[in-house]
């Protein structure tokens, strides 16, 4: 079996004996550390994002780091300080949580701006400058960051140029009649969904092997056609009559960043129109801002990706 392939069934299957009817996610989440970019995660309250986090990270055998925001988080209490030892008399370097490789920022809109800006310029510069010194965060450094997309009183959301330093946003449903039910039969047979280890949850891909797969996406040739489809897709949403912004080049960029990724995933040789059009929905929906009437209107950014899909021409 193709190592992709192998791979994505391997994780998706150690992560299965916790979090329930989530594979589509866990496969956009793969494809999103693979094209080395970070995920904002959507979801109401009980739908185990968390726990997903969790799982993913044991999965991958990434060390895993939480930071719940909340109105008084401080940029230190993210990034780390410097602490004077009077014994010594020298000042001590203390790291943060985000010297960690997958974090989950558990409900980023619910801290101030700034603290929001100094986990999106580590995000961005994969770096942390603590007393003058650069601090490298690894490479496979990982931000899951979550938000409720209800109960907005009290919260700081995203600002748009904010919002598109997340390669992808993903959204979590409520499951299915069957999985709720699987849900439940399990919680009634003892599982403890807070230990992973109890769970069975074990190390699906080694870090080499994950490596290897992100080396192997970015390496992965684009034929000129589909690369001009990625860049109709974007261009044309920048026309789109419902929409105020569209999506920016760089969203064009990490577009073709998450398609290699899924052709990878797949086991494919080359990067497809269809690994364009997967990936669309999470790496488009938060970049398109809806004009006033569209949102009166019941329309959603969702709605607008969907619009771009059926009138830009797919190459054959």
């Amino acid at each position: 079996m193709n190592g992709g392939v192998a791979a994505s069934e391997r994780l998706t299957a150690e992560i299965a004996k916790v979090v329930v009817g989530q594979s589509a996610p866990v496969g956009e989440l793969l494809a999103a550390l693979l094209a080395g970019g970070h995920v904002l995660l959507e979801g109401v309250p009980g739908l185990a994002k968390t726990l997903l986090a969790k799982a993913l990270a044991r999965a991958l055998d990434l060390r895993f780091g939480r930071v719940q925001f909340t109105p008084d988080l401080m940029p230190a209490d993210i990034l780390g300080t410097s602490v004077y030892r009077p014994d010594s008399g020298t000042f001590e370097l203390r790291r943060g949580p985000i010297f960690t490789e997958v974090l989950l920022a558990d409900e980023v809109n619910r801290t101030p701006p700034k603290t929001q800006a100094a986990l999106l310029e580590a995000m961005e510069e994969r770096q942390v400058t603590l007393d003058g010194q650069r601090q490298p965060l690894g490479e496979t450094f990982f931000v899951i960051a979550t938000q409720n997309p209800v109960e907005y009183e009290g919260t700081y959301p995203l600002p748009e140029a904010q919002a598109d330093r997340f390669l992808m946003k993903i959204r979590i449903d409520y499951p299915t009649e069957t999985e709720e039910a699987e849900i439940l039969r399990r919680a009634a047979a003892g599982l403890d969904f807070h230990d992973l280890a109890a769970a069975g949850v074990a190390p699906a891909l080694a870090r080499a092997e994950l490596l290897e797969l992100r080396a192997r996406a970015t390496a992965l040739p684009v034929a000129a056609p589909v690369l001009e489809y990625v860049s109709r897709l974007v261009r044309r949403s920048r026309e789109l009559t419902r929409a105020r912004l569209g999506a920016s080049p760089r969203a064009g960029v990490g577009l073709l960043a998450a398609a290699r990724a899924r052709a990878a995933l797949s086991g494919a040789a080359w990067v497809a129109p269809e690994d364009v059009k997967a990936m669309a929905p999470p790496v488009l929906r938060h970049r398109l801002v809806l004009r006033p009437e569209a949102e009166l209107e019941g329309a959603t950014p969702d709605d607008l990706v969907q619009e771009l899909l059926e009138t830009v021409e797919v190459p054959r």
